[in-house]
């Protein structure tokens, strides 16, 4: 049952990731261009250099405020990274889940009479 819950938030999980990859992408571009603009703005010493890259860099936060829902995908990929580490891990059980489990008790018990 715990590996059909798995699939199913991978299946989730994978198709929200690319429905998302378009504005990810977007978002990565946009934040890119806006690091340079202002780098560049630092950099301008005329005042009509800073009004050029000032609006450029309006446009680029512009850019990236509108793809910020491309989070919600950033979150599908983490989630699909957890389902691909939980995928194969056995189930352990503890010493006192076995005192109070009475049938892995019966079992060592009956190994025993066996004997």
């Amino acid at each position: 049952m715990k590996k059909f819950g798995l699939l199913i938030a991978g299946v989730i999980a994978g198709c929200v990731l690319l429905a998302n990859v378009g504005p990810m992408i977007g978002l990565v571009i946009s934040l890119v261009i806006l690091y340079y603009v202002i780098k560049q703005f630092m950099k301008s010493a005329s005042t009509s250099g800073k009004i050029v890259w000032g609006l450029i860099g309006l446009v680029a936060l512009a850019a990236s405020v509108a793809n910020i829902p491309s989070i919600i995908g950033v979150v599908a990929a983490y989630v699909l990274y957890i389902v691909y580490k939980n995928w194969n891990k056995a189930k352990k059980t503890t010493f006192k889940e076995e005192q109070e489990d009475p049938f892995i008790n019966f079992e060592k018990q009956w190994a025993e009479i066996k004997r």
